[in-house]
């Protein structure tokens, strides 16, 4: 996953107004107590910080995939 397709995941499944408050407002436990923005600007890969997202927010399974990118096998 690219950083665009990850902006695009986000704004996809929460808007783009709440996406971009849970990118800079929401914890991730799973990162280390990070935002995603923290995390992106860190080096975490966006597939990482997607899925951390996704956990955080019970974002349900068969949408963890992202925003244009196929499903994963068994989601």
């Amino acid at each position: 996953m690219r950083l665009s397709e990850f902006r695009t995941a986000i704004a996809e499944e929460f808007g783009d107004a709440y996406g971009q408050v849970v990118t800079r407002d929401l914890v991730l436990v799973d990162l280390g107590d990070h935002t995603a923005e923290h995390a992106l600007r860190s080096g975490i890969p966006p597939r990482e910080v997607w899925l951390a997202v996704c956990r955080a927010a019970d974002v349900p399974p068969q949408r963890r995939h992202g925003a244009g990118l196929p499903a994963q096998p068994g989601s």
